[in-house]
């Protein structure tokens, strides 16, 4: 088993800047593959970044060129750096774990953007 714990959410004016955490623990498997997710109200839930144990980072177009996803492999961290906010980029969002067999989500943050 995999325990997601996300945090860093809060509320911002537009323009601004915030960074998500994902603290994983438990079975980790070193080939892997960590995500982001968001769900706006009244939405279906969209991906927004993914990054895999070693590999490139891949983004949504929504999101490419302001905000950047790190790991940090030694403490099983995911990183969301998440800037020039824009009112759109209101929505809970939700750290993603997939490894061979399965996925495994955190339990959301609530990011909210004021214009």
């Amino acid at each position: 088993q995999v325990q997601l714990v996300a945090s860093g959410g809060g509320l911002v004016q537009a323009g601004g800047s915030l960074r998500l955490s994902c603290a994983a623990s438990g079975s980790i498997f070193r080939i892997n593959s960590m995500g982001w997710y968001r769900q706006a109200a009244g939405k279906q839930r969209e991906w927004v970044a993914r990054i895999k144990n070693g590999g490139s980072p891949d983004y949504a177009d929504s999101v490419k060129g302001r905000f950047t996803i790190s790991r940090d492999n030694a403490n099983n961290t995911l990183f969301l750096q998440m800037n020039s906010l824009k009112p759109e980029d209101t929505a809970v969002y939700y750290c993603q774990y997939t490894n061979p067999w399965r996925d495994y989500w955190g339990q959301g943050t609530q990011v909210t953007v004021s214009s």
